[in-house]
């Protein structure tokens, strides 16, 4: 997972760490849970295979379906 942050852009960093963010707040999880962990890895896979700016919302659907 750290490798796969390291070739983020900053920007990009920023919109994972703000949608896990958002996302643990709802499912009021820590973020150093295990599902904090899965969703940041999830979070990764979504900007390194997709491109929208919409990432929270892709960040809940793809919860949600597993």
């Amino acid at each position: 997972m750290l490798q796969s942050l390291i070739s983020l852009t900053d920007h990009d960093v920023a919109r994972v760490t703000e949608a896990v963010r958002q996302w643990c707040s709802a499912q009021r999880i820590d973020v150093d849970s295990s599902e904090g962990h899965r969703a940041l890895t999830v979070a990764i896979d979504l900007v390194l295979t997709r491109r929208g700016e919409a990432l929270f919302e892709e960040l809940v659907q793809r919860l949600d379906r597993e």
